[in-house]
């Protein structure tokens, strides 16, 4: 077997594992977490570390962006440019860092979210406070490793001389882990920082009254001081940004909605671009114009609001259904010794503070060690200047320079690097002048050595040096505030006034399920009559309904649930046009049908809804109980499996039900007997049946006055005088009002009653026959008879055809 063909087994899921869990390690440590330190990422980091070792300076002059991305891609970084270009620009726009760290001259970017030009057209150089985080780094303050190729050193971490994690603050997403840290302002977290040395105890609420919250470079207003404590405890919480906005009164006595500041990372023209579709798409009516006047001047977006329109409810609306305001959720992880952790403000503040330590105590070392090695030659000088004589009588006695120093060694005690020292000293040091001024640098070096001891030794010295830089960082470069905090979340209500306008307008529904609106012009255009509205061949308008655009529709099905329906919402159509199904406006289940659709206008008027179902039942619901902002659906009462909503009427409570059955039975009871119950509630009984019976009709009555009409399945009809049915108790057998002739030589009048009306005046009413075919009458033909008559009939009707349902025509 060759060498090539000799292969060890393995199993994928253990390849797979390791090699993902490898790449994941890689990902969040060295690509998309930033370090809890310096706040940086890597590509950052060495974008920041190749620009300062090049000497790309505050006080230089710019250098294209293409040389740098090339030194950190060559040097440090082994990605593509893209990326590394890509991290660049981000921390050269001021509306995504804090405080820039790179200073950018060019096109780079804007809130837009116009891309920067490309790295060859492009220049910079280190911002000003970015040298601040490299401070010190050439005194042993932070270690260094190899690079990717090991032909040179990078930092593996900067000395950060501000806490730039919060300041800055940081996005990222990497494998298994997210990092949301929100930007802060300067000055806070130093004052933070500060307090935090010196009473390393305080707690959260102590913090807090330094940082006040996250503070937007692009500013706006936020809302939640609950969420930021959440955010500042346990490392997550949800804060609300609102844009900052002012209400203007214009010429004319129009009002405009200026906008000035908007929440963070969201890009201007998008936003701008929903607004003006929602003006274009008549979502709310009174937007009038949206214009982008930003410039030199600052952020301004103008939202002109036509008259008489409510600027107040259309900002509000504006804020609820566009970026004018979001929610962002902080999610602070960082990478602590190589691992990532989601971290509280404190624990944060507390690491900073640690790697300070460190840094200072390294950068007190180095400069010990470079003046103790000062001290130690000028001390061999100053020797050296007040024997000068023997000095110069040994060197001259020296074959060569090795052994006029080995001389010097032997002869006077000096070390070799003093020996050195002396043998490099140019003549014009030995005047009086010289001699002096040797002497007095010995001495401040002593002092400083003494001075730089004390802060190693002090713990106490050593955190007054950390302060006492923040605190010349925070008076260089601190700023003033910029996001606004608010402690309440405020809640946004949106007025159907804003969203709708108010208009009369006519639903139908046709036995079918198709729905539509029409406005009043469309309807007047087509003839105003309301029975010749548009339907499929077969079907027909059941229910026709003036209603304003601001009312609401209560739908109800036959089994027990409803579905609340805004008026504005019905899909527009000509009153000559079929509709749309209801099925595309609400989620109604195939094997559900409606049984009544309710129009309100007020919950709160003091109403009932009264459902009668086909077995009898009958129960009352305040009408309030059934306001909602679901849009599915909802229970409206509970419904036996063999039962069906036949009837929902809406009710003052003060008349008296009359139900009717299919088999001629008839029960008169006052509603008041009728209980109010619960929602979801099967009600109580109204008629006992017989077991083939079922109720057809519910009426609602009043007096004594009118008259009950029935009509028969073959089209056979008569009207009883109310008089003739007493109110009875609720849950009796009811009384007969109809006789159904029967026999192989009389000519039937029907098998079951079709429906029933109360008369009270002259009614036309439409019969809808099996056939398809309509027959149209008036309760005038039929004729008034005893209770237990057996009707006229009111058409006539082809064999084998029967009514299927009636309509009352208005």
């Amino acid at each position: 077997m060759g060498s090539l063909e000799n292969f060890l087994p393995a199993y994928l899921e253990e390849v797979v594992g390791d090699r993902f869990g490898r790449y994941s390690k890689y990902i969040i440590q060295d690509r998309a977490i930033p370090d809890v330190r310096d706040g940086l990422k890597p590509v950052q980091r060495r974008i920041l570390y190749a620009m300062y070792d090049s000497g790309n300076l505050p006080d230089k002059p710019y250098r294209k962006s293409a040389k740098t991305v090339g030194d950190v891609m060559g040097n440090y970084h082994p990605h593509g440019d893209a990326s590394i270009y890509e991290g660049m620009v981000r921390m050269a726009q001021p509306w995504k860092m804090g405080h820039v760290l790179v200073d950018g001259h060019g096109n780079w970017g804007s809130q837009d979210d116009d891309p920067a030009a490309a790295m060859r057209y492009t220049e910079a150089r280190l911002s000003p406070i970015a040298l601040e985080l490299l401070r010190d780094i050439e005194k042993r303050t932070v270690l260094f490793k190899d690079n990717f190729d090991n032909t040179t050193k990078e930092p593996v971490v900067l000395p950060a001389r501000y806490p730039n994690l919060l300041v800055n603050g940081v996005s990222g997403i990497s494998s298994g882990f997210a990092t949301e840290i929100p930007p802060h302002n300067l000055r806070e977290v130093i004052d933070a920082c500060i307090a935090l040395m010196e009473r390393p105890e305080i707690d959260l609420t102590t913090i807090m009254s330094y940082i006040k919250g996250p503070d937007f470079p692009t500013g706006g207003t936020i809302m939640g001081e609950n969420g930021i404590r959440d955010a500042y405890e346990t490392g997550k919480g949800r804060i609300y940004l609102r844009a900052k906005t002012d209400i203007e009164n214009v010429r004319g006595g129009k009002q405009q909605i200026v906008i000035t500041e908007i929440p963070y990372q969201i890009v201007k023209s998008r936003l701008v671009t929903a607004m003006e579709n929602i003006r274009l798409e008549k979502k709310i009516e009174g937007i009038a114009e949206v214009r982008d006047e930003s410039g030199r001047q600052g952020l301004r977006i103008v939202v002109e609001i036509k008259k008489e329109a409510d600027a107040q409810g259309i900002l509000a609306y504006l804020y609820k259904k566009t970026d004018l305001q979001i929610t962002y959720n902080s999610n602070m992880v960082a990478i602590v010794n190589k691992t990532p952790k989601q971290l509280s403000i404190k624990s944060m503040l507390e690491a900073y503070i640690a790697h300070q330590r460190e840094v200072v105590t390294f950068r007190t070392q180095y400069e010990l060690e470079k003046a103790e090695d000062r001290a130690h030659v000028l001390e061999g000088l100053v020797k050296a200047l007040n024997i000068l004589d023997e000095v110069i009588a040994a060197i001259k006695a020296s074959k060569n320079r090795g052994d006029a120093q080995n001389n010097l060694q032997w002869m006077f005690g000096f070390t070799e690097r003093q020996a050195d020292a002396i043998l490099t000293l140019q003549l014009y040091r030995l005047t009086n002048l010289e001699i002096t001024s040797l002497e007095k640098d010995l001495g401040d070096l002593q002092k400083k050595i003494a001075g730089l001891r004390a802060i190693l030794d002090s713990d106490k010295k050593l955190t007054n040096v950390i302060k006492k830089e923040l605190l010349e960082i925070r008076d260089k470069f601190g700023i003033d505030r910029r996001s606004d905090i608010q402690g309440e979340v405020e809640e946004l209500k949106v007025n159907l006034e804003v969203l709708v306008t108010q208009e009369d307008v006519l639903v139908t529904l046709s036995n079918e399920g198709y729905i539509k609106r029409t406005s009043q012009l469309s309807f007047t255009r087509s003839g105003g009559i309301k029975d010749a509205s548009g339907a499929k061949e077969g079907d027909y308008i059941r229910q026709v309904l003036e209603v304003n655009t601001r009312e609401n529709l209560l739908i109800f099905t036959q089994k027990g649930q409803y579905f609340l329906l805004p008026v504005h919402q019905v899909p527009e159509f000509k009153w000559k046009d079929n509709g749309t199904a209801i099925v595309n406006v609400i989620p109604l289940s195939k094997e559900d049908r409606i049984a009544s659709v309710i129009p309100v206008k007020n919950f709160d008027e003091g109403l009932s809804l009264v459902f009668v179902t086909k077995k009898g039942q009958v129960k009352r619901t305040e009408l309030k109980e059934y306001q909602s902002k679901r849009s599915g659906a909802i229970a409206a009462a509970k419904v036996g499996a063999d039962d069906q909503i036949i009837s929902v009427k809406l009710s003052s409570g003060d008349q008296d039900i009359f139900l009717v059955t299919k088999l001629g039975m008839a029960i008169r009871f006052k509603e008041q007997e009728i209980n109010a119950q619960g929602r979801v509630s099967g009600g109580v009984r109204g008629i006992q049946l017989k077991d083939e019976d079922e109720v057809v009709a519910a009426l609602w009555v009043e007096g004594e006055e009118g008259e009950i009409m029935l009509i028969t399945d073959l089209g056979y009809a008569k009207r009883s005088l109310l008089l003739d049915y007493p109110t009875q108790s609720r849950s009796g057998k009811g009384i007969p009002s109809f006789e159904f002739k029967e026999g192989k030589r009389v000519k039937p009048n029907g098998s079951r009653i079709a429906g029933a009306f109360f008369c009270k005046e002259p009614l036309s009413i439409t019969a809808i026959l099996l056939s398809g075919q309509t027959l149209t009458f008036s309760s005038e033909q039929t004729p008034i008879a005893d209770r237990k008559s057996i009707g006229k009939g009111i058409g006539t009707l082809e064999k084998k055809d029967e009514i299927v349902n009636l309509r009352l025509n208005s």
